[in-house]
């Protein structure tokens, strides 16, 4: 019975994470702040619409806290990344677009590869509180990782630059999800005391970095191309994390490692499925509100709004059957 419980809640905090993002990547479109700029940021919270986005994004967090309450971390978070799954129906009726075999595969492949993934990677033993000297190489990797993607993308346009700047965004949110378990777990011993700790610092300047990462690539383009492949680096980057600097035990035997790598490698053909998908040229495409240029990126290019009856042809040219 509780368990059910925990399996709606679950589903729930998906659907809030998936239009949350929907309502938060259409007001980030229209802003006219610049990518990787702090005035993204600004702009975006002088934004109702997006607010509302960002309130229920945080909304999902405490339903998805209440599944844990009912059900176990094996049942709960497998279901939670399941997001693009209720993001991809969506995206296609605001677009007009029907869901076509292409994009119903590379949701189904994101959604069941990174459940498999988070369900044999449920991490054992460990240290609750690392030293300070276990984040560093963990702490410099993700530093290199970031600024390369933030270059890298700045340097590039299109389905490039969307997909590097989700990759360091979920890079970044893999990192503040580990912060905050050593933040969490700090809590029972020292109280407010955790204040006198960098830890909870260093959660905020990730939180903050992610934000501006994870705005500006729903700014560079589709949700549909951006939203799995934060889904599928999110939770690989917590899980490397988890043995690198937690020490935990993941992967205890050979066929739970070729699992996880089955189920990742099932992810990432997902990815590439959408980005040549109809829903991804469809909302790449679709008309909005014109905003102050991008002088960073290539100049915008005029596209024609879908007509209903025409050939679904993807982002390459071929039919998207």
């Amino acid at each position: 019975m509780w368990e059910l419980v925990a399996v709606l809640l679950a589903l729930c905090a998906a659907f809030c994470f998936a239009v949350g993002s929907l309502i938060q990547q259409g007001a980030a479109r229209q802003s006219h702040g610049r990518a990787l700029r702090l005035g993204l940021l600004v702009a975006l919270v002088r934004d109702r619409r997006w607010l509302g986005g960002l309130a229920l994004a945080v909304f999902s967090f405490v339903v998805q806290a209440a599944a844990l309450a009912f059900g176990p971390l094996a049942l709960v978070q497998p279901l939670a990344t399941l997001d693009v799954l209720f993001a991809l129906p969506l995206i296609a009726h605001l677009n007009r677009r029907p869901l076509t075999r292409r994009s119903i595969t590379g949701g189904l492949c994101v959604g069941a590869g990174m459940a498999v993934f988070v369900a044999v990677s449920l991490p054992t033993n460990g240290v609750a509180v690392p030293p300070f000297t276990a984040w560093i190489p963990a702490l410099a990797g993700i530093g290199v990782l970031t600024v390369l993607g933030g270059f890298a993308a700045l340097r590039t346009r299109g389905a490039a630059r969307v997909v590097l700047l989700a990759a360091a965004a979920a890079v970044i949110y893999g990192l503040l999800d580990a912060l905050t378990k050593s933040t969490v777990d700090m809590l029972p011993s020292r109280g407010v005391g955790v204040v006198t700790t960098w830890e909870p610092y260093a959660l905020a300047a990730a939180g903050l970095l992610g934000g501006l990462f994870g705005q500006s690539a729903f700014k560079a383009g589709p949700l549909s191309l951006s939203l799995p492949v934060i889904d599928t680096v999110e939770p690989t980057a917590a899980v490397v994390l988890a043995a690198v600097v937690f020490h935990e035990s993941l992967a205890s035997s050979p066929w739970q490692l070729a699992l996880q790598l089955a189920g990742a490698a099932t992810a990432v053909t997902g990815i590439a499925l959408l980005s040549r998908s109809s829903v991804v040229a469809a909302e790449d495409r679709r008309e909005i509100a014109p905003a102050a240029p991008d002088t960073e990126s290539a100049p915008p290019q005029t596209r024609s709004p879908y007509v209903p009856g025409e050939t679904d042809t993807g982002l390459d040219g071929a039919a998207d059957t």
